[in-house]
């Protein structure tokens, strides 16, 4: 009995890795550099009640030293809005390096954009931010309880997350699609409600001026 429960344990696992291998969870890392107080802002468009994890590490370039480091005093600042309604969900001054985190509140463009603070009213320095931004539900709560759950009972939990968030991220695929649609067929409605009133002002204006020209072939005796 308990050969065939860890036989269909497995088999499950063994599923949902091959779902998660087909669907993988949405991360990205990158770099972009900082001219002194210099803001860079990024639009990520993102399902509803969606977990935005974010890391960064800031590096400025020593000219003594003839390569990038990390400076205790550099300060990174941070602002997540939801967009367009422009709704305030991180506003945060960190250090040189650290994380932020934040959840969607509603499907649509969020704005991302960090910018290094300087005490300087005109500061020149150049700073190289990396950024690495995982989007889905974080592990931290898995991770804790490492110790006490088995390496597959840990990996199935992790893809139960990877399933839900497959399943929310085609729920708001549904829904753009449902938008879209709808806003096809109003727009098919109304270019024909505009032919149609076109064709009747054309006709409008043809019997009018068949009337005008007969009057005016009567009153000058033409027939």
């Amino acid at each position: 009995m308990l050969g065939r429960v860890s036989k269909a344990v497995i088999t499950l696992a063994t599923t949902l890795a091959l779902i998660c291998a087909l669907f993988p969870s949405s991360s990205q890392a990158l770099y972009f550099y900082l001219e002194g107080s210099e803001q860079k802002c990024f639009i990520e468009e993102l399902p509803k009640d969606t977990t935005v994890l974010g890391e960064y590490k800031a590096e400025e370039y020593s000219d003594v030293q003839g390569k990038w480091i990390i400076n205790p005093e550099t300060q990174i600042q941070i602002i997540v809005e939801e967009l367009p309604q422009n709704a305030l969900l991180v506003h945060q001054k960190g250090a040189a390096s650290g994380r932020f985190t934040f959840s969607s509140s509603d499907s649509g463009d969020h704005s991302i954009c960090l910018s290094a603070v300087s005490n300087a009213w005109f500061s020149s320095v150049r700073t190289r931010l990396h950024l690495d931004m995982d989007i889905g539900d974080p592990t931290d709560n898995v991770q804790d309880h490492k110790e006490t759950l088995s390496d597959l009972a840990l990996r199935v939990r992790e893809l139960n997350q990877r399933v839900q968030d497959i399943r929310r991220e085609q729920s708001y695929q549904r829904e753009r699609e449902a938008e879209f649609r709808d806003q096809s067929e109003l727009t098919n409605s109304r270019v024909v409600w505009w032919t149609i009133l076109q064709i009747v002002i054309l006709g409008a204006v043809c019997v009018w001026q068949m009337r005008h020209y007969k009057g005016f072939f009567v009153a000058k005796k033409l027939v």
